[in-house]
């Protein structure tokens, strides 16, 4: 009966991700099972998605090669940039693309201490990402307590730090950070051997742009002629790396089988503006 209980289980998630959240303590399920979603649906920088994901894929592969040469097991990544540009949205996608599952926790969560960090880091469900959010909201503000007077998460640096790498640190990891500031986190946090490979998830490029229009309108926009008045008319107010893509999205899904009213409503961009920063390093 179990067994058959399970394997019913495991069918009704099969082509889906499963999201775990932080829960009475543990990793529980956050609803049902979602669908996939697909890997193409995240535009980033051209290039950028492919590179992460190849290297995902490498790190998977070579298991015995960390466990010959007594390197421990883990894959660290911290994605950067403003809101709205993917950060989040990516770990999704990629997670559907390699058939894993995603465990969210933010940092900064009520309740959370260092053992329960600790705790959660080694005993993540099988092939599943951790996924934590806001790295640096996690230290602003610990000492402060909520109006019910709970205090809030009381993860220390050097709680941190030793989920992700001491002694006791699982291994066979791929941990995701994501963060809006990357100029608050301590150098220390975001060394190689912790976090592996730092990109920014900047603004949308001229590429990016011309991507996600015809993700949308192709099939509107057979010979392209829409698309180059569009691309025309964002270089004209300057919005080239200068608007998130779910600011772009948000003039797309407005305007959904309406090439011509996007195009109209380009100006709408210019009350998303953000300024540009550094480009993607990796360590």
């Amino acid at each position: 009966m179990f067994s058959e209980a399970h394997q019913l289980s495991m069918q009704s998630i099969e082509g889906k991700t499963m999201v775990y959240t932080l829960r009475n303590m543990q990793w529980m399920p956050l609803g049902d099972a979602k669908r996939k979603r697909p890997f193409d649906s995240v535009v980033l920088e051209e290039g950028m998605a492919e590179m992460i994901r190849d290297d995902v894929q490498e790190f998977l592969n070579a298991r015995t090669w960390y466990l010959d040469r007594g390197i421990p097991y883990r894959r660290g990544y911290l994605l950067h940039g403003p809101p709205g540009t993917g950060k989040t949205s990516f770990v999704q996608a990629l997670a559907g693309e390699l058939d894993f599952n995603i465990a969210m926790l933010s940092l900064s969560q009520r309740g959370l201490t260092d053992d329960l960090l600790n705790h959660l880091m080694l005993n993540l469900p099988p092939r599943t990402f951790v996924l934590l959010e806001d790295a640096d909201a996690a230290f602003n503000n610990r000492r402060q307590r909520d109006e019910d007077g709970f205090s809030g998460a009381t993860v220390t640096f050097s709680g941190l730090l030793n989920a992700l790498d001491g002694v006791a640190s699982a291994e066979e990891r791929i941990a995701f950070m994501t963060t809006n500031h990357i100029e608050r986190l301590d150098d220390a946090l975001i060394r190689p051997g912790r976090v592996d490979m730092t990109l920014r998830l900047g603004e949308a490029t001229l590429w990016q742009m011309e991507q996600m229009w015809d993700r949308f309108y192709a099939p509107l926009d057979p010979d392209g002629s829409k698309r180059a008045l569009f691309l025309e008319r964002v270089q004209q107010y300057g919005l080239v790396n200068s608007v998130s893509t779910a600011a772009l999205q948000g003039l797309f899904l407005y305007n959904k089988d309406d090439p011509d009213g996007a195009v109209n409503m380009v100006g709408q961009l210019l009350m998303a503006k953000t300024p540009t920063m550094e480009v993607p390093k990796k360590n």
